[in-house]
């Protein structure tokens, strides 16, 4: 039986490709470029990057022999017919024909490099609308004196034909406006300005030119540049801080004269007692108990005639003070960031619309009206709804991170207006001096009252100020390079500018040595500015004091508070009560020495101070509940918030969020006692130049050293030095409390709690007097030593009190869980 041999089973390969042609042709066609590649015979490749450098040089070259041609006489012959031939054509318009080659020819010569030139094209198209109607516009204008127009045309063939064809439609008249009209639309392209902020500059450009020809003919009457006026969409508030110097002089007058002889007529015939006195003319140096009246003086009301005049020369603000800077935010950027703000809400599916910009110093704030949307209910109908504002404050990451800028701030909605605001940052801040605050007409409109104090400017580039007396008391928080110092030394050159020592009178406290120090020696100190921690509850109970003693002269006097007491002094020639103003410029280490007493005495002055004319102002860098208490938050309403550590921070200062996430560097938040939002400013800058030259200027003034008589002999445990004002020495609280415990004044009070209660123990006197442990212990050694109570036993119950009469009580021991 013969075997089959095995099929084998072959694949049959297709002969057509995918494409469908044969693989034969197929082959045919790609033998060739295989066979160059092969041999290394390639054909002339040139790609659409080198034609257009090509192309880009010869528009290069085209450019510079044309503006060699117009230029140049010897221009040859090719040069000749050129130029007649632009002539006929362009007109004028042949004088722009190189910067038309050049644009373009530089785009093509960077396509080569992989990164074109970015060109504003819609602008160059605005420039080359503009040149066109520039041509039919000369065209229009001119008065041909030939039969050939191409020749005695200005705008060439082109003018004559966009001229005769605008005439034969609107006639000359309408052709006027057509073309004015045209040219308004292309400038307003070119520029990416509005029609209003081109007639603006226009208006104020030639304005400047008048000026400068006035100046130059001799006339010297220059016309000042006028008020910027708000845009209507958006609207972009501009502040103009180039105020003239005259402007500046209404703020504070050069000189002031505060009392009067009183035996002079000219002091019966102003009872006020002002004077103003020249630059040049020395001020007289008044006696002790004229610059510094004492207690019983004030109280007495002495004869008049003892007072001798003081007069004062303030500080002049434009020579000391420096203007600021500009806001760096340019409208290119505004337009800018407007785009994207409404581009990403609109894709979050928020519409809106920005209605109002406001650049400040440091972020400019983006005013959003919110839009509609459509919503189709259950039976299919279409509504339209209004966007909430909710939805746009849940979106703050998503528009900070469109716009690169973090962190922002959205205020929805804005106090007063129908708008959310945005607060986004700056790409370059700018400085917000204290002069340009100063002579803003807000702070002019208040300048009638002396406690006024500038503290920046909002993000609108508006100045915030207020006045201390209406305060009355301001609370200031921020980390270590916040501003925090900066700003108290603002507050303090401001009031030195408005006010002489016959006004306001200073007290200050810092512990650390180095912000406040440079001060002493300016006559409005009533002491050195005090820097031991342990003295600072003996100025306070002295402040406290004076509080009390100016309340019984306006019970006498028949006065309500200090300006109605100084007007009635004034009116009888006597010497007027100055403001206070005491400055803490740290105060977790006041309560880290003294807690107790230090808030005790603080609330107790913020409670009652304001008619007397006594203001605090207290910075601390550590806003914590031990430290800003809940006694003191609640008499200080104003309070200013600088950059903190933590959200907590922020609360415990500001009762809300926000403080945490501020930029530093004088970006704060204001809590007015009279708005119920928070005011995002930035605080005003003075530099240690500017300091420097306002506490020379008072020294200087200050040349005679005061003396004053010795004063009378004082209850150490009281701290208050009554007699002489304002000098306070005994003012050491450490010195105080190491005099003789039985001179204690509240001994007396300590043993009727003992017999009382029938208990003694160190804590329950703390607790019942509010005092310090030391002061405590050494009662319950003077009791012990007087035999009131008891040695201690060493256990848990307290000492015995052996204390025997009618008011001796319960005498066994208590247990006491407060046993020391």
């Amino acid at each position: 039986m013969t075997k089959r041999a095995p099929t084998r089973t072959t694949r049959r390969t297709s002969t057509r490709g995918r494409s469908g042609a044969p693989a034969s042709r197929r082959t045919a066609k790609t033998t060739p470029a295989r066979n160059k590649r092969r041999t290394g015979r390639a054909g002339i490749h040139i790609s659409a990057a080198q034609v257009a450098y090509g192309a880009g040089v010869m528009l290069l070259g085209v450019a510079l022999i044309t503006l060699l041609s117009v230029l140049d006489e010897g221009r040859g012959a090719f040069g000749e017919w050129w130029v007649t031939l632009l002539t006929r054509a362009l007109g004028w318009g042949r004088f722009a024909v190189p910067l038309v080659l050049v644009i373009p020819s530089l785009w093509l010569l960077t396509r080569l490099s992989g990164e074109p030139l970015a060109l504003p094209w819609k602008r160059l198209a605005g420039g080359l609308l503009m040149l066109v109607t520039l041509l039919g516009l000369a065209h229009h204008l001119s008065i041909p004196s030939s039969t050939d127009l191409a020749e005695a045309s200005r705008g060439g063939l082109l003018g004559a034909a966009i001229s005769s064809a605008l005439q034969v439609a609107f006639g000359w008249s309408g052709a006027l406006v057509v073309f004015v009209l045209i040219l308004t639309l292309a400038l307003t392209v070119t520029l990416d300005l509005s029609l209003e902020e081109i007639v603006r500059d226009s208006v104020s450009l030639g304005k400047r030119i008048w000026g400068w020809l006035s100046a130059v003919a001799g006339t010297g009457q220059t016309s000042p540049s006028p008020s910027e006026t708000p845009r209507t969409a958006p609207v972009i508030r501009v502040r103009n801080r180039t105020q003239a110097k005259a402007s500046a002089q209404v703020v504070t007058p050069v000189q002031t004269a505060v009392s009067s002889p009183v035996g002079s007529a000219s002091a019966q015939a102003e009872p006020s007692g002002r004077e103003s006195m020249t630059k040049g003319e020395p001020a007289s140096v008044p006696s002790p108990a004229a610059s510094r009246p004492t207690p019983q003086e004030i109280a007495d009301v002495p004869d008049v005639s003892t007072y001798e005049a003081r007069r004062w020369a303030l500080p002049p603000v434009e020579d000391i003070l420096a203007l600021d800077d500009e806001s760096p935010m340019s409208l290119r950027d505004i337009r800018e960031k407007t785009r994207i703000i409404e581009e990403t809400l609109l894709s979050l599916g928020v519409p809106v619309a920005v209605v109002e910009v406001n650049p400040g110093p440091v972020v400019t704030q983006f005013g959003l009206e919110p839009g509609y949307v459509e919503r189709q209910d259950r039976k299919g109908k279409v509504k339209r709804m209004k966007v909430q504002v909710a939805k746009i404050a849940s979106l703050s990451n998503d528009i900070a991170l469109a716009l690169a800028a973090s962190p922002i701030r959205i205020e929805a909605p804005v106090p007063g207006k129908g708008i959310v605001g945005i607060e986004v940052p700056n790409k370059e801040t700018a400085m917000v001096g204290l002069r340009s605050v100063m002579e803003s007409d807000e702070f002019r409109r208040q300048g009638q009252r002396s406690l006024m104090a500038a503290f920046g400017r909002d993000v609108s580039g508006l100045p915030v100020v207020d006045d201390l007396a209406s305060l009355p008391h301001l609370l200031i928080a921020g980390a270590t390079g916040s501003g925090k110092s900066v700003c108290i030394n603002a507050i303090i050159a401001c009031l030195l500018c408005r006010n002489t020592p016959e006004d306001l009178r200073l007290l200050m406290v810092d512990p650390k040595r180095v912000e406040l120090s440079n001060y002493n020696g300016i006559p409005h100190l009533i002491t050195p500015v005090v820097v031991e921690a342990g003295r600072v509850v003996g100025v306070l109970k002295w402040l406290a004091a004076e509080m009390d003693r100016r309340y019984q002269l306006f019970s006498d006097a028949g006065a309500r508070n200090l300006e109605s007491y100084n007007k009635k002094m004034i009116a009888r020639g006597s010497p007027h009560l100055p403001n206070i103003v005491m400055f803490i410029d740290e105060l977790a280490d006041l309560m880290m020495v003294a807690p107790d007493e230090v808030e005790r005495h603080i609330c107790r002055i913020a409670q009652l101070s304001r008619a007397t004319g006594i203001h605090l102002v207290i910075a601390t860098q550590r806003p914590s509940v031990d430290v800003v208490t809940g006694l003191i938050k609640a008499n200080f309403p104003a309070r200013l918030s600088f950059l903190v550590s933590s959200q907590v921070d922020s609360r415990v200062i500001l009762d809300t969020p926000g403080a945490d996430k501020l930029l530093g560097s004088g970006d704060a938040l204001y809590m007015a006692p009279d708005s119920p939002k928070l005011a995002r400013i930035q605080g005003c800058y003075v530099s240690d130049g500017e300091l420097e030259r306002i506490i020379s200027f008072w020294k200087s003034q200050n040349t005679q050293p005061e003396t004053h008589r010795e004063a009378e002999p004082v209850d150490p445990g009281k701290t208050v030095q009554k007699p002489l004002w304002p000098s306070m020495p005994n003012m050491n609280i450490e010195e105080t409390l190491d005099t003789d415990d039985n001179s204690d004044p509240l001994l007396s009070e300590a043993t009727d709690l003992v017999i009382r209660h029938g208990k003694a123990s160190v804590s329950f006197l703390q607790r019942s007097l509010r005092i310090g442990y030391s002061r405590a212990a050494r009662m319950i050694d003077t009791l012990e030593e007087q035999g009131i109570i008891g040695p201690p036993t060493g256990t848990s119950k307290a000492r015995q009190v052996r204390a025997t009469g009618a008011e001796s009580g319960n005498g066994d021991a208590v247990e006491d869980d407060d046993y020391e």
